[in-house]
């Protein structure tokens, strides 16, 4: 509900939604070029919208059985999708899998493509959330001591 102070103010915008009222659809094109990935590794999982998650859950649980760590990639929408994956990991592993979790920014680039010769190309850019999970097995936290163990007397 409007307060008497927001009525007639105008919110801004983002700068898709402009970009989206200034392409004429007639006219233009407009395409998303895919993100910079970071170096593709063997323990490396990119998570889209689109992914299968129990596909996506095995290929991760199959690493973590072959490596120490697995690195789960989401960006934008995909955020959600890959901190779930990320947490049904650790809770399926009953404690012996941990989380280390970094969010950054990403530039997006986007191209305007005319579609008749009397426009010109264009290009638009744009920031998009990341998330960056590394999954990695934990050791056993319980020290067995010796009777022997000076600290303990």
């Amino acid at each position: 509900m409007q307060t008497g102070e927001d009525r007639g103010k105008t919110h801004p915008r983002s700068k898709s939604a402009e970009l989206k009222d200034l392409i004429d659809k007639e006219e233009f094109n407009l395409r998303k070029r895919l993100p910079r990935k970071l170096p593709k590794r063997k323990n490396d999982v990119y998570v889209s919208r689109k992914t299968n998650f129990k596909g996506q859950l095995e290929r991760c649980k199959k690493i973590l059985d072959m490596e120490n760590e697995v690195f789960i990639h989401g960006l934008g929408a995909a955020i959600t999708r890959a901190s779930n994956l990320a947490l049904t990991l650790e809770s399926s592993g009953r404690g012996t899998v941990a989380t280390a979790v970094h969010t950054s920014t990403v530039e997006l680039v986007d191209d305007l493509e005319p579609d008749k010769e009397d426009h010109e190309p264009e290009t638009f850019s744009r920031n998009n959330s990341a998330i960056h999970i590394k999954v990695y097995k934990v050791q056993s936290a319980l020290l067995v001591t010796s009777g022997d163990d000076p600290s303990h007397s």
